[in-house]
């Protein structure tokens, strides 16, 4: 794994490979790989007309790359990801979709509408980022969107059958990738089903936008005045408490590093953020949910939401996390949003990551 982040990394700092493309080419689609049972994955290539590039894959509907020009104007690629189709296909899925819930269910257990259900236990007792396999490990059906003067995009498409990883109902789910003019990335989730199920979908991407390695002293604000405290193994415990006084406090603007550096150690997370936010006035309306500033390179993003929470995740020394979704764990806290999804009830939320230099 440390190899491979060195590779991740290496790819980061190294300018988008291939020749520019024509004017009027911005979707490029071509092939990426092949899984071992033959089947060829696709790649989207998406351009606009600032210069900003997005590259979609449609195993597990994978993000390879976001290239933002810096305050030089030099393009450089802000989040891990690989040109190889193999490094997917082992334990790392940065920057794909996670379902058919994202983060955890304690357990593995649930119960909706009078009815128990057990889920997959992929992470010792409790269930995470779908399972075994979940979105992040499927070949997903992919069509490009009818492109307009100021927007391409591609649309992804995946049956979760049911009983796949324990979740009830044939749920269809899918992500439109929309690139703007206005160096904005649009995430469109959707999902519907036959069955009262449950679904929170995420992104998994990990963010640096120096593209150097300099994750720590990069300056984050987060819209949030309270979080969803948890246990030593990061399950709700249901309340919702404040961060004023506490490390998680970002309702001012300051480094990762710094406010990392107030985490108590040892803990759960040792010196780890790994907490979801409660956004102010999130859950319905777009909503501007953080805002990253990169005083290296000048690069600013903003992440703008219709969902409720936001996981702030820095395990990872190579990248950052900022995953809108539900809260962890709501299935089995009625006070939670609820992230129940029943027939012809069917589920949509939009996350936009929005590029300054």
């Amino acid at each position: 794994m440390k190899s491979f982040c060195i590779a991740l990394l290496l790819l980061a700092l190294s300018p988008l490979s291939g020749a520019a493309p024509a004017a009027d080419a911005r979707l490029v689609e071509s092939a990426f790989g092949k899984l071992p049972d033959g089947v060829v994955v696709r790649q989207f290539t998406l351009h606009n007309h600032k210069g900003m590039t997005v590259q979609v894959i449609n195993y597990g509907a994978i993000i390879t790359t976001i290239s933002v020009p810096d305050r030089q104007g030099m393009a450089a690629n802000v989040i891990l990801g690989s040109g190889s189709l193999e490094d997917y296909l082992g334990r790392f899925s940065a920057a794909a979709v996670q379902g058919r819930y994202a983060n955890r269910i304690a357990k593995g257990h649930f119960m909706l509408d009078g009815a128990e259900y057990q889920v997959t236990k992929n992470l010792g007792e409790h269930h995470l980022h779908g399972g075994t396999r979940g979105f992040a490990k499927v070949v997903w059906e992919a069509t490009p969107l009818p492109a307009s003067e100021h927007e391409v995009g591609v649309h992804l498409s995946y049956l979760s059958a049911d009983g796949e990883e324990g979740y009830p109902g044939n749920l269809r789910a899918g992500i439109s990738y929309t690139l703007t003019d206005d160096n904005e990335l649009r995430l469109d989730y959707t999902a519907s089903t036959d069955k009262a199920t449950v679904v929170n979908l995420t992104n998994h991407a990990y963010f640096d936008l120096s593209a150097a390695g300099k994750t720590s002293e990069q300056v984050l604000w987060i819209n949030a005045d309270t979080y969803t405290p948890a246990d030593s193994q990061l399950i709700p415990t249901g309340e919702i408490a404040p961060v004023k006084a506490t490390p998680l406090d970002f309702t001012t603007a300051a480094s990762i590093g710094s406010r990392a550096a107030l985490l108590e150690a040892p803990t759960p997370q040792r010196q780890t953020f790994d907490h979801n936010f409660v956004i102010n006035g999130g859950g319905s309306n777009l909503v501007k949910a953080a805002e990253v500033r990169d005083p290296f390179s000048g690069r600013v993003m903003q992440v703008l939401t219709t969902q409720p929470g936001l996981q702030l995740y820095t395990g990872n020394p190579l990248g950052f996390c900022l995953e809108t979704h539900h809260f962890p764990d709501s299935p089995n806290h009625p006070q939670f949003p609820s992230t129940a999804v029943r027939p012809g009830m069917p589920f949509a939320s939009t996350t936009i990551y929005k590029f300054q230099d």
